[in-house]
């Protein structure tokens, strides 16, 4: 590593500043990684570190919702899934007055560095909250709620998210927490599904969670060899009960004794209208006769202990969130912790937020490309590789009674040394 590229951060370099970090909204596996992180990395830089329980609400009601954080406190954490500090859903905090109490309870314990942990509506309330702060503390310094000199003492405030939600719709980064663990859930009830379907040679669609987000759908189509996949970035054409049929139809034809459909919870149509599992079941059951059953995973997604990704994941970002904050001015712009490849990164908070907005409205204006485009790279090649692996099969004429192609070229594949999972998903 390069001299310039070295970051040296010494100890108790912060010493005094107020510190808190919560987290809000849906929970998800990785989030106590990521608490943990927060906490020991501020203490090491001499933070006061506060928890808020139950994510805005305990922000606003105050109390026992804000309690000071130690580096014992976050012992034995890590491999819990949800969020040990809670989180609640909160209207409170919608209105000004709500705002009015949660700034006074920050003030009066000296925090003005904000870790928010939650999607992007936990983090927009974020923003808007920072952006107020100026004005809420001018109005509790006129009520005489704070006095002048805490009004000039902490008059700003500075926040930094992260994205914890495993649906993973979030602009800007490649993965959100818990999307890694979600997805193992999945395919553990999809591996244990197929031995039974393939005992009974049923259909099984399963439903899985994701909001209006695929990518959940779509990497565990991708990953258990799924006949067909129902996401809403990307809804099937017109005609698909046909196309699906047909799918099906000649996968049993070639010896296959079972068949998978994924579809997603946000799953549309091509004129925006939901496609869910009991239709697809319908189609199924009324075109082929066949044994079908439907599977809805719901909240065992996002249950369960965090994947070593997660953890690691939490972790990373909880300390870059941190060192974030120690560097931020007033002048600097609200940003959010992301993961660009293999590195944590700093990016503007609204301006993901945006881009995430844009999805949905590229959807509701039926531009399914840009919707696509707009997910990121990571969910466009997942799509592709899908797409090209799952395509028909050709016709038994075109093989000879050893399998063998009659035509084009022939292929060699060859595992050489010790063994590894996945070898033979590249295969």
């Amino acid at each position: 590593m390069e001299e310039d590229q070295k970051r040296f951060i010494e100890r108790g370099s912060h010493k005094g500043k107020g510190l808190a970090v919560f987290t809000s909204g849906g929970d998800s596996q990785g989030m106590n990684a990521a608490v943990r992180a927060v906490v020991r990395m501020a203490i090491y830089l001499g933070c006061k570190v506060f928890f808020i329980k139950e994510g805005y609400q305990g922000m606003v009601d105050g109390g026992d919702n804000i309690e000071e954080a130690n580096w014992s406190s976050v012992s034995s954490i890590i491999h819990k899934g949800g969020t040990v500090i809670g989180s609640a859903r909160c209207m409170d905090f919608k209105e000004r007055t709500g705002r009015l109490s949660a700034a006074c309870n920050l003030v009066k314990r000296g925090i003005t560095n904000l870790v928010v942990i939650g999607g992007d509506g936990s983090l927009t309330g974020a923003n808007l909250f920072r952006q107020e702060w100026s004005s809420l503390l001018d109005e509790l310094l006129t009520t005489s709620r704070i006095n002048k000199t805490e009004r000039e003492k902490y008059a700003h405030l500075n926040i930094v998210g992260m994205v914890g939600s495993i649906d993973n719709d979030f602009c800007g980064t490649d993965m959100t927490i818990g999307t890694d663990s979600a997805l193992h859930r999945i395919m553990d009830a999809i591996d244990a599904i197929v031995s039974t379907a393939y005992s009974h040679q049923r259909t099984f669609i399963m439903e899985v969670m994701g909001r209006h987000c695929g990518y959940l759908a779509l990497v565990t189509a991708l990953t258990s060899e799924a006949d067909y996949v129902f996401i809403p970035e990307m809804p099937p054409p017109n005609d698909w009960p046909t196309k699906l049929c047909t799918k099906l139809e000649q996968e049993r034809t070639a010896g296959q004794r079972l068949n998978i459909i994924i579809v997603s919870e946000g799953a549309i149509d091509r004129n925006g209208q939901p496609i869910t599992a009991e239709m697809v079941k319908q189609v199924v059951v009324d075109n082929l006769k066949q044994d079908t059953r439907i599977t809805v995973l719901g909240h065992v997604q996002r249950g369960g202990a965090p994947s070593a990704f997660d953890r690691v994941l939490g972790c990373r970002m909880g300390a870059e969130a941190v060192m974030a904050l120690m560097e931020a001015t007033p002048e600097t712009e609200a940003c959010v912790v992301s993961l660009d490849g293999n590195q944590a990164v700093r990016l503007p908070l609204m301006e993901c937020v945006e881009k995430t907005k844009a999805v949905a409205k590229a959807m509701a204006d039926k531009q399914w490309e840009l919707a696509v485009q707009l997910r990121g790279r990571s969910f466009a090649r997942n799509l592709e590789t899908y797409k090209m692996l799952t395509r028909l099969k050709p016709p038994r004429s075109a093989f000879d009674e050893m399998g063998r192609g009659l035509e084009g070229y022939t292929l060699a594949v060859m595992h050489i040394g010790a063994p590894a999972c996945g070898m033979n998903s590249a295969v």
